[in-house]
Parts: structure tokens; C-alpha cells; sequence
């Protein structure tokens, strides 16, 4: 009996040829043999590389129909029809033609080719050809004057350039003016400060969230040198660095073009051999975007234990309500954007781990372990991205200063005790500390008690307020 059988079974394929042999390819696929080889030989995960590394591929081989055409090396009409092709793949119209896995070839030219095979059969389509004819050739024609050893860095670093320009920094400069709003805001809110996780000295909320400011304008003055780093492209280096095959033109030429359209300066790079030998400047990327990370982990843990109650907790801010946060305990309220956050932050510096391993992989003339560094990378722009917006728009710029409990922490504060100690010196401060905690009292019964200096002069320098500014009395200020 004949088996109704699956889409496998049933769908029509066409046959085509490469240097090793024949395969077969679904008849409708733009993509060819080589990138079907790479299907069948990297069944690894679900992970595919993100639309912006085939955007970047795309502008590559559209500038570089171009510039080729330009310098007499390409048919102008197969030229016209691979910069029309390469602009769908730009444009995302061509998205479902990218199968291969991530965790392929370390070089990436499974990825190349499957991007020189897309564009070469939609532009033979375009000419009026079929698909698999190769009236206009993946090699010959689409990646002529390239290399996948120097195509892929460039299109990795111009992902990543793009996606850090477009949305990473424009994001972080939302979130550093959220902060700073906060900052001005709770400028006149005064609480206790805490180190080592207890109470110390009075500080200003206002001064703790411009201090959460300052930690994300620093982010984006590392984002941005990192940048700087990634403008320097492997582009021109073909093969091994030596530039063999590629017209001495044809990568500033190609990266001119690309800089304007994505408003990124690209140049190539000062030694090819180090540029495809290395990706240190992915490494050096990925580590001011572990930093950020850092930052923000420590930005939304301290938001989450000040928020932490509403009874039992700290409790000196209000964040907003954004969803309820247990399925068995009514009413209960979670910080389920700050903890977003910390989640985000984690795959940060997971993938950091990951790209820091994949930057040792430089054997000799070619870095083997792109594919995973580019992935990686790009996910941490994109991440970093996103959760800053969703964290200004639906945590910070919403946050609330609970005054009445930051007051009267700041009176229960052992602490206090500090302003004392250049007056009386810091024994007899201590003394009064011990006292406090054990009677219960305040720092301030004791010391009226026991008349350690006069009503006026206690009342100056038990002031919260004068305690978050420099000056006063010379002297020892804790630790």
C-alpha cells in the first residue's frame, strides 16, 4: 500500500550540483546545495543567526555588486539584479531562506554561502533564469572579490555597530535621563545609607539614584569606545589577510557605502592578519556590554530590596504595580521588572563567557569560532536593548519615594552615632552606640540622657540632612 506519506515525502525538489557532488533542494528554495549540505550537517539547535547579521551580509554583497560594477568586474545587468536581491534580503524579505544553525563551520562560510546562494538564485529569477541555474553565481558573481574569512567578522562587526547605534545607546540615554529625573526628584528624601548591608550614615535617595545615573552615563561611554573598536573591518583580506583576488579598491570602496547607510564609520582594517586572525575587538564589545549588565544587576537589586515589603520589608520607595506576583498568596505584589532585569543581565555575561572562549579560537590565520561570537554578541546588544526600555518605562519613571518610612529609619539608625564621634570622640560614641542598641533607645535619647553635649549642639549634628553633605566636624566618618 502506497504511504499518503509526510511534506518530506511529497515535496518537489530539484536537483543541483557543487564541487562534491549532487543533492537535492526543495524545488522553491531560493537557497542551494551548499547551504542544504549545511543543514543536513549541523542539526544542532534551533538557534539561527539574528536579522541584523543577514541585514549586515546583505548590505555587504549589495555594495559590493556595486562597487564591482563600478570597477569593471561585474555585468552591470547582473550587478542590477544582485543589488535587487541583496536589498530583500536587507529588507527582511527573504528571512525564511536562512536554515543554517548556528553551531556550524567556525568560520561562518556555511552562513556566506547560504547568503550568496539566496541572492544569486532570486537574482537569476529576476533575469528571467530558474532557480539552481546559476545564471548569475553564488561564487562567481555575489561574493566575487570576497572571502567568508573576511565577509563574516565585517558583517558581525556591522551588525553590531547598527544594532549598538540604532538601539542599545538611544535606549541607555532614555534610561540615564529616567535616572537622573529620579535623582532630582528625590533630591530632598533622606534615608539611612547602608554598607555591608547595615545601617550607616544618612545619605539622600536623590544621591543614591544620581549615583545609578552616573553608572549608566559611564555604560555608554564604554558602549561607545567599544564602537570605535568595531569600526576596523577584516573587508578586504579574502582568504588568509594577503587580499588575494580582491581588487585594492574594492573594500574602502564597499565600506564607504555601507557607512552611509547605516550612519556607522567602517574602515579597513590596519592589518588584515590581525583582523581575521583575532576578533579581540568582539571580546573588547562584549566586555563593556558585561559591564553594563553589571550595572544594571546592581541598579535593579538595589531597586528590589528598597521596594522589598510592604510591611516586613525596607520599603523606603514604591514601585509600580505592574502584574499580581503569586498564585497562592492574594494581593501580593512582585518586582517582576527589576527581576527581568538580573535576568537579562545573567545572559549577559553568560554569553561575555562565551565570546571571551570563542576569541582564544584564532588558529593561525583564521578565528574558528565566529558563528557562536556573533550570535552571542548580537543577542547582548539586543537584550541590553530591551530590557533598559522596558525597565525606565515601566519601572523607573513610575518609582515613588515612601518619605515616612525613610524618616524614621534614619532616627532608629546606630549609625548616628558617627556625627558624634569627631565631638566626643569615637570610644564614647561607640559607648553611646552599644547603649542604644541594648536599652532600645535612640542614639539621641542616650546622649540627652546623658548630657554628653549641649541640647543646641546635638541637635546640630544629629541633623540627617547636614550628615549627606561634606564638611563639618574633622574626624573619623565610619567604615
Amino acid at each position: 500500500m502506497k504511504n499518503s506519506g509526510s511534506v518530506e515525502q511529497t515535496k518537489a525538489m530539484r536537483i543541483e550540483r557543487d564541487t562534491m557532488g549532487e543533492l537535492a533542494v526543495p524545488a522553491d528554495a531560493y537557497y542551494g546545495v551548499q547551504t542544504a549540505r549545511a543543514v543536513e550537517n549541523f542539526p544542532i539547535s534551533s538557534l539561527r543567526m539574528p536579522r541584523s547579521m543577514i541585514r549586515a551580509l546583505g548590505l555587504i554583497k549589495r555594495a559590493a555588486a556595486t562597487v564591482n560594477s563600478s570597477l569593471g568586474l561585474l555585468d552591470k545587468r547582473i550587478a542590477d539584479a544582485v543589488y535587487q536581491a541583496a536589498t530583500e534580503v536587507v529588507e527582511g524579505k527573504l528571512d525564511g531562506e536562512f536554515p543554517v544553525d548556528i553551531f556550524q563551520t567556525g568560520s561562518g562560510t556555511s552562513t556566506n554561502m547560504n547568503v550568496n546562494e539566496v541572492i544569486s538564485n532570486r537574482a537569476t529569477e529576476l533575469l528571467g533564469g530558474a532557480r539552481g541555474s546559476k545564471l548569475v553565481h553564488p561564487n562567481d558573481h555575489v561574493n566575487l572579490g570576497q572571502s567568508s574569512n573576511d565577509v563574516i567578522p565585517t558583517a558581525i562587526h556591522i551588525a553590531a555597530s547598527e544594532t549598538i547605534h540604532r538601539h542599545l545607546l538611544p535606549v541607555l540615554s532614555c534610561l540615564h535621563q529616567a535616572l537622573r529625573k529620579k535623582a532630582v526628584e528625590f533630591d530632598k528624601v533622606v534615608k539611612i545609607g547602608r554598607t555591608h548591608l547595615q545601617d550607616a550614615t544618612p545619605v539622600r535617595l536623590g544621591q543614591e539614584f544620581g549615583g545609578y545615573a552616573r553608572q549608566i552615563e559611564l555604560g555608554i561611554e564604554r558602549v561607545k569606545r567599544a564602537q570605535e573598536a568595531l569600526s576596523e573591518v577584516a573587508l578586504g583580506g579574502t582568504a588568509v589577510g594577503t587580499g588575494l583576488n580582491c581588487h585594492p579598491e574594492f573594500p574602502a570602496k564597499v565600506l564607504a557605502i555601507i557607512a552611509h547607510e547605516t550612519g556607522c564609520p567602517f574602515r579597513e582594517a590596519l592589518n588584515h592578519f590581525e583582523a581575521q586572525s583575532a576578533q579581540d575587538s568582539l571580546v573588547e564589545a562584549s566586555g563593556a556590554l558585561r559591564t553594563v549588565a553589571v550595572s544594571l544587576m546592581k541598579i535593579a537589586n538595589d531597586i528590589r530590596w528598597m521596594g522589598s515589603g510592604p510591611r516586613c520589608g525596607i520599603g523606603e520607595i514604591f514601585l509600580p504595580e505592574t502584574q499580581p506576583g503569586s498564585s497562592i498568596m492574594p494581593g501580593k505584589v512582585n518586582p517582576v521588572i527589576a527581576e527581568s532585569v538580573t535576568m537579562v543581565c545573567a545572559q549577559v555575561i553568560g554569553n561575555d563567557v562565551t565570546i571571551t572562549v570563542a576569541g582564544q579560537a584564532g588558529n593561525f590565520e583564521l578565528i574558528v569560532m565566529l558563528p557562536v561570537m556573533a550570535y552571542n554578541l548580537l543577542q547582548s546588544i539586543e537584550l541590553l536593548a530591551a530590557a533598559s526600555r522596558n525597565f525606565a518605562a515601566k519601572c523607573i519613571e513610575g518609582i515613588k519615594a515612601n518619605e515616612e518610612r525613610c524618616r524614621s529609619f534614619i532616627e532608629q539608625s546606630l549609625a548616628m552615632c558617627t556625627a558624634l564621634a569627631p565631638a566626643i570622640g569615637y570610644e564614647a560614641a561607640a559607648q553611646l552606640a552599644k547603649e542604644a542598641y541594648r536599652s532600645g533607645r535612640t542614639v539621641r535619647d542616650v546622649a540627652q540622657e546623658q548630657q554628653v553635649l549641649s541640647e543646641a549642639r546635638l541637635a546640630e549634628l544629629l541633623d540627617p540632612w547636614r550628615m549627606t553633605e561634606p564638611g563639618g566636624p574633622v574626624g573619623s566618618a565610619g567604615g
